[in-house]
């Protein structure tokens, strides 16, 4: 059983069915496998692949959604009334259901799928009702599998991981996301990332928020922010950390919910930190407007 701490206000999930959450997270285990099989065999055929820019540098093929079908095959076979939801699938706005919604990013990262950057993923997450229950996301090219299930703790290739034990922000390495997609954000995003490279050892730009989440959740990371990530973004990687021991919120500081919007991650001590930083940093912006 995961200790939690008193940073971790709010993360319950009341009347969780333990059977019902481990089969979910058996089947979402199977589903991102199998996914992961489908874009590793796919990721030879690169060159013939049909580029759809669905927005600025934001775009989507064939094997995206080859590796979707896969999940939902897998997904709706064991749980035939389970909702998917994902940028292809089922709208954001089916979340919240009264049953088992499966909240699916079949490759996040696929800009770099398509450049052969070997850091992309297969992300899972299962809601029972609003809560979070089960997790699992897939490093496709490393294999490695971090699974996590409410109230159990989060595992790397089956072995329980925890967020950094990092309490200096000065020996902390932060992970991050650019609003590449959202251009009206780069001058905030800049103020913040200018006051975060300073108390830092370093920032890092993967390209995957599901790995970067996921990073924090067993310590490669102290912490991570991002100004705009969606639900399939980062479902499975809230779980992760927050079962990791570690903290997820929005820059208002509030404990993250599913929705569009920014996300500060990390361990109880560098989180704290982070949110401060990046808060000072756009509270500065819109004083100087």
């Amino acid at each position: 059983m995961v200790v939690r701490n008193a940073l971790q206000a709010n993360y319950t999930a009341p009347d969780i069915d333990e059977s019902l959450s481990s089969r979910a997270l058996a089947t979402a285990v199977q589903a991102a496998l199998a996914a992961g099989q489908f874009i590793r065999e796919a990721a030879s055929g690169l060159s013939a692949l049909e580029w759809v820019e669905k927005g600025t540098a934001d775009f989507v093929t064939e094997v995206d959604r080859g590796a979707e079908s896969r999940v939902a095959e897998i997904v709706l076979g064991t749980f035939p009334d389970a909702v998917l939801v994902g940028e292809e699938l089922t709208p954001a706005s089916a979340l919240f259901g009264d049953g088992l919604t499966f909240v699916v990013d079949p490759l996040d990262g696929t800009t770099n799928f398509l450049h052969a950057y070997p850091h992309y993923a297969v992300s899972i997450g299962v809601l029972q009702g609003r809560d979070l229950i089960a997790a699992v996301v897939l490093n496709v090219q490393r294999g490695d599998l971090f699974t996590a299930s409410f109230g159990r703790g989060t595992r790397l290739n089956g072995e329980l991981v925890r967020v950094s034990e990092t309490t200096n922000p000065s020996r902390a390495l932060i992970g991050t996301g650019f609003p590449f997609k959202t251009p009206e954000l780069i001058e905030e995003y800049s103020r913040q990332f200018v006051e975060v490279s300073r108390g830092t050892a370093g920032i890092r730009r993967a390209g995957s928020a599901a790995l970067d989440l996921a990073d924090v959740a067993c310590g490669r990371f102290d912490g991570f922010w991002e100004l705009v990530l969606a639900p399939w973004d980062v479902a499975a990687g809230v779980l992760l950390i927050r079962e990791a021991g570690g903290i997820v919120t929005g820059l208002d500081g509030a404990s993250y919910s599913l929705s569009h919007s920014p996300v500060v991650a990390g361990n109880p001590v560098i989180h704290q930190w982070l949110l401060q930083s990046v808060r000072a940093a756009t509270e500065t912006l819109r004083d100087s407007k």
